[in-house]
């Protein structure tokens, strides 16, 4: 049985009107990452949560997307089979706007749950505006919310992994788009982005793994700029750290909307800080393919990523037979 999402009440066309807000309601409990009466930043959102399906086919369906998500949480689906005792928590992309939360959330899921690794969707902060009209620039957030919410799932993650089933050292994180971004900051943060709030907070927020696929928000040039291997710079407020975990990068070359330069130039980073890491990328892909089964070989990416994480020592280097 799959873990995809379904909603209440009838799901209104992308861009229609709704009827009636329609809620995200995953097949396993959603666990609040904050005590409900603690004051966290709130978004810029323009009325209650809701979820809403459209936007274009992806391998000829249409993905679901939150929005207005004021009050984060975090849904773990366990291993299904053999339990390797590994975990990964998944960002879904959205441009820190909305989240994909079935494209690049539930689906993840279905995958990595088949193959004996605990998933956990992270339903985090949004929409928050990372474009600035004063400079037409990127500036980091402050506070990032996404970034606070992701370190709370994992000290959330590590307090419970023995309840979990879960071994608190093979922990790692996968991202899309913006939620690959999300990856990159986790990884790379140098301590925790808000005040401890209590024992939770006690924990690593660092993952053991990263799994980045087509992120943006990294490389701050022009897509119509000729290609400068000397202009592979990261934005100013990205950042590399040489404790930052083993990392895979997936992006397709022809990305009509984060260019491939943002992958080479994290993995360019990445390298330069001695950070173990493996790149892989396509000729075509696009952007936004998630795991959906599509004639192109970047649609076996998932396959690299097992590899990966067995080659790593995430997951056994045998599997099972």
């Amino acid at each position: 049985m799959k873990v995809s999402i379904f909603v209440l009440w009838a799901v209104i066309a992308w861009g229609g009107c709704a009827a009636a807000a329609e809620v995200w309601q995953p097949s396993q409990p959603q666990i609040p990452l904050w005590p409900e009466k603690l004051a966290i930043a709130k978004p810029e959102t323009q009325g209650d949560e809701y979820v809403r399906f459209g936007g274009g086919l992806v391998a000829g369906r249409h993905w679901a997307a939150i929005e207005n998500v004021s009050r984060p949480t975090m849904t773990v689906y366990p291993a299904k089979g053999r339990n390797t005792g590994a975990a990964i928590v998944v960002f879904p992309g959205g441009g820190y706007g909305v989240l994909a939360i079935d494209l690049e959330g539930t689906e993840v899921c279905d995958w990595a749950t088949s193959i004996g690794i605990t998933c956990v969707v992270l339903k985090y902060r949004v929409p928050q505006e990372r474009h600035f009209a004063d400079c037409h620039c990127e500036r980091q957030l402050e506070p990032f919310m996404a970034l606070q919410d992701a370190e709370r799932a994992m000290g959330l993650l590590r307090q419970r992994a023995a309840g979990l089933g879960i071994d608190p050292h093979k922990i790692g994180v996968v991202g899309f788009s913006a939620g690959g971004h999300l990856v990159t900051a986790i990884s790379n943060a140098v301590k925790r982005n808000y005040p401890a709030v209590d024992a939770t907070d006690e924990q690593s927020a660092r993952p053991d793994f990263a799994i980045a696929l087509y992120p943006g928000h990294l490389w701050g040039g022009e897509r119509t700029e000729p290609f400068d291997q000397n202009n592979l710079k990261l934005m100013s407020f990205d950042h590399v750290v040489a404790e930052a975990p083993p990392t895979l990068i997936v992006q397709a070359e022809d990305d009509p909307m984060d260019d491939v330069r943002n992958a080479i130039t994290y993995f360019l980073a990445l390298k330069q800080a001695k950070v173990p890491v493996e790149i892989h990328l396509f000729l075509r892909g696009g952007h936004a393919f998630g795991l959906r089964p599509t004639a192109m070989p970047i649609t076996h990416w998932p396959d690299l990523a097992e590899q990966w994480l067995r080659s790593i020592g995430i997951l056994s280097p045998n599997p099972p037979s």
